[in-house]
């Protein structure tokens, strides 16, 4: 199983990214899936879910300025991210839950995960 992450990059406050992760490997549609980040000198932080079924969840400090969505069809996670700002500074990884392919769920227990890429915000 493998993830590949792309579509870091520089954005300006305010601005907007789209980050995608491609899975191989394993049968994408029936995990929940996630992205993460992680800043310079701070622990990482679960940043928004996708579960098979459709449902999601977020963290307080991207509610509503991120999305995350997936194409079960071709087995890609994707975070849009609008209204950025200088804390989403991170290097942003994609991972997958294969411990349970119960339907609206994960159990966070993350089994595969990608390189990461780098976002930097410039304020």
């Amino acid at each position: 199983a493998q993830l590949a992450e792309s579509g870091g990059g520089l954005a300006q406050s305010g601005g907007s990214l789209k980050l995608s992760c491609a899975a191989s490997g394993f049968r994408f549609s029936d995990f929940c899936m996630g992205w993460f980040r992680q800043a310079p000198g701070k622990e990482r932080e679960r940043v928004a879910l996708s579960m098979r079924g459709g449902s999601s969840w977020y963290a307080d400090t991207v509610k509503g300025r991120f999305t995350i969505s997936r194409d079960d069809y071709k087995r890609i996670l994707f975070l849009q991210m609008n209204s950025l700002k200088a804390d989403d500074t991170a290097i942003y990884t994609c991972a997958a839950d294969l411990s349970t392919d119960s339907w609206h769920t994960c159990s966070n227990s993350w089994s595969v995960w990608g390189q990461g890429t780098q976002v930097t915000v410039s304020s």
